[in-house]
């Protein structure tokens, strides 16, 4: 595997992404459309064209690679490595104003996610983890990834997208780890994972994801020196329950709560 030509396709990917969103971004007459029948699962011309764009990179320069997006589906490989994508992570962020959407490219082996990038193209930060990078670069430049280290759980910053998370089980599991910490917080989407990334919180809990939403933030924490499973201490990168920590031992003081 040619990593840098890795690098150069996923920074190709992110720039594409960005030429689609950023134009439609609190831009007047962005009408969503919905997913689903019952509920709101919101879906916009941003979400398509920037993945549309994607893909027709890979098809151009990787066009063996797998792909698996969260608009279109997925289309089969035979390289062994599969691109994920998110085109936007936040919709329901994007239709609002908020800048806690993003761009999610994340790249998969036979082992699970080894390389990912958490763009956001509205304040200009590009994180990216895996194949020996862990770094951000935004408008002042780029510099290292690291996770904090040396936070007890009653000093830890505890995010997550929804205050209604999952389940009546999960929701009371997430609580026990809640009402541990010092700070928590809410409606980050993305942007919450490559903030542990950068050392700024030190837990993200979430629960009903999929592996659009999860694989390069898990690529770019696991970079960082963080961990990231899901609520047994398992794999997470198929998506589900998962639990971000930036050392092991608020992982594991974390893990035994949701477990009860």
């Amino acid at each position: 595997m040619d990593h840098n030509e890795i690098f150069l396709t996923a920074s190709a990917m992110a720039d594409a992404a960005r030429s689609r969103t950023l134009p439609l971004f609190r831009s007047a007459g962005l009408a969503p459309d919905n997913k689903l029948a019952d509920g709101f699962d919101p879906v916009t011309e941003a979400d398509r064209e920037s993945e549309r764009a994607m893909r027709a990179i890979l098809a151009e320069r990787r066009p063996e690679d797998a792909i698996l997006g969260e608009e279109f589906g997925a289309a089969p490989g035979r390289s062994g490595l599969t691109w994920v994508l998110d085109p936007i992570d936040g919709t329901r962020a994007f239709i609002s104003g908020a800048p806690s959407w993003g761009t999610l490219i994340g790249l998969t082996d036979g082992t699970g996610p080894i390389y990912g990038i958490v763009d956001q193209p509205f304040t200009g930060e590009r994180f990216e983890g895996g194949l020996g990078r862990a770094q951000v670069t935004s408008r002042d430049g780029t510099r290292a990834l690291g996770v904090r280290k040396g936070v007890a759980l009653d000093q830890a910053t505890l995010l997550s997208t929804y205050p209604d998370i999952g389940t009546e089980d999960e929701r009371a599991a997430f609580g026990r780890v809640a009402c541990q910490v010092r700070l928590t917080r809410y409606g980050l989407d993305c942007y919450g994972y490559a903030l542990l990334a950068l050392g700024q919180v030190d837990l993200v809990i979430e629960a009903g994801l999929q592996a659009h939403d999860i694989v390069a933030p898990i690529a770019v924490i696991e970079a960082a020196g963080g961990i990231v499973t899901d609520w047994q201490g398992g794999p997470a990168h198929g998506g589900g329950q998962v639990l971000a920590a930036a050392t092991p031992e608020l992982h594991a003081a974390a893990l035994a709560l949701l477990q009860g």
